[in-house]
């Protein structure tokens, strides 16, 4: 069992999931593959992974509607039992909220107070809660409205209601603003937050955006090929190659930003500079080269044993430091550093 552990930084942290060698496939292809994993709770975990790397399937097995082809996960203190009676239990505990929702042919209110109906709430129980979750995602006027009648994003925060209105311990979120505005993505992103700061519920998104993920999540897990991964394919931009006086060649991104690399390629081209790779540095700014340039830091997130720093250098910029290296710097957000590119560091393709 693995109930409680302590840490420095949260105190008594109680363990939420705890997945070990768990393998998930279908015939002979293999979805996912994950050895070692462990999810805390009260936290939002962000999870992230290119189309086909095993997010969705990873979700639908968290939220135990899914079960593994084989290995072990824990909830909380409990080993799961997919085969066991005592599965509808825990499945009330976890809700999944899908990347394109269905929601039933009535009004917002039904929607949303269905859960608590089949749950046996009382009419008074239901329509303060149902009043109380529209509100928290900004729906309070859209109470009597057709459900079908909302665009993609109203539809997505209307699904996030209606699954908080099952009283659940985790909510599990598939590519929530992937489908939506940018209205919408804002909203939806506070949403998450308040369901995490407020509610206390735990939360797992997955999406594309590492800059989202950064913003939202307190850790990220990184999914490639059913297997987690190490986060290289990261900053990723487009731009031609261009050559300096001495031969040397750049990729040349917008607003004139240039990144020295080691290739025979010539024209458009895209690259993937690894966050482990970038030096930062505040000393010497005035020393700004071709291999380096100045930025603004603009955020800092704790992720695991480093520390993520966004950069904001004409694009966003993310930087992964060790967490001593971080403290020892004594960086803050505002200040403006360097940031050395060894042609190692970057990746063309």
């Amino acid at each position: 069992l693995f109930p409680l552990f302590l840490r420095q930084d949260w105190g008594l942290i109680r363990m939420l999931y705890r997945i070990e060698d768990l393998i998930k496939s279908y015939g002979a292809r293999e979805v996912l593959n994950l050895k070692n994993l462990s999810l805390e709770g009260g936290r939002i975990h962000g999870l992230i992974g290119p189309n086909g790397a095993g997010k969705t399937t990873f979700l639908e097995i968290l939220a135990f509607l899914l079960p593994p082809t084989s290995g072990e996960i824990w909830y909380q203190e409990e080993r799961v039992d997919f085969s066991s009676v005592r599965l509808s239990r825990l499945r009330k505990k976890v809700v999944l909220v899908q990347q394109h929702p269905i929601l039933f042919t009535t009004s917002v209110f039904n929607n949303v107070v269905f859960p608590m109906r089949i749950r046996g709430k009382t009419q008074a129980e239901r329509v303060s809660a149902v009043d109380e979750l529209l509100g928290l995602v900004g729906m309070e006027a859209f109470r009597k409205a057709g459900a079908h009648r909302l665009s993609g994003g109203e539809t997505q925060r209307v699904a996030i209601a209606q699954a908080l209105a099952c009283s659940p311990e985790v909510v599990l979120l598939d590519e929530p603003t992937a489908s939506v505005d940018v209205e919408n993505q804002i909203i939806i992103e506070r949403i998450i937050r308040d369901i995490n700061r407020e509610k206390g519920i735990s939360v797992v998104f997955t999406t594309h955006d590492i800059i989202q993920a950064s913003r939202l999540a307190h850790e990220i897990v990184y999914l490639f090929d059913g297997r987690i991964a190490e986060s290289i394919h990261e900053n990723i931009f487009s731009g031609h190659i261009v050559s300096g006086p001495d031969g040397q060649k750049y990729c040349k991104l917008q607003n004139n930003l240039r990144f020295p690399v080691i290739t025979e390629r010539s024209g458009h081209v895209r690259i993937a500079i690894n966050p482990h790779a970038i030096d930062i540095r505040k000393d010497s700014l005035n020393g700004a080269g071709e291999d380096n340039l100045r930025g603004r830091l603009i955020q800092l997130t704790q992720e695991l044993d480093h520390v993520r720093a966004l950069i904001n250098v004409g694009v966003p910029l993310s930087v992964l430091i060790p967490k001593e290296r971080a403290r020892d710097q004594e960086l803050y957000v505002g200040e403006e550093v360097r940031l050395d590119f060894p042609p190692e560091s970057i990746e063309l393709f």
